[in-house]
């Protein structure tokens, strides 16, 4: 499955978390959109503080990556 539309225009760390946000509304269960909204809510917390616009780049980048990975695991067909 492709990133959702949108995902090259992410250049803020808010920008990624409502992002990632909507992602969550495309996996099959309430309890899967539960944990990974908790698990994006998490880590939005602990890394607000980072300031290297290099590394935060690198963050958007690897979430994005990791977000697409998992709606292919949980919305493939069988």
């Amino acid at each position: 499955m492709a990133p959702l539309v949108g995902a090259e225009l992410i250049q803020t760390p808010v920008q990624l978390y409502r992002y990632l946000l909507r992602c969550c509304r495309h996996l099959p269960n309430t309890a899967m959109q539960q944990h990974y909204r908790h698990a994006i809510r998490q880590s939005y917390n602990s890394h607000s503080d980072e300031d290297n616009p290099e590394r935060i780049q690198m963050m958007i980048q690897r979430a994005i990556a990791d977000a697409d990975w998992i709606l292919d695991k949980y919305t493939k067909k069988k």
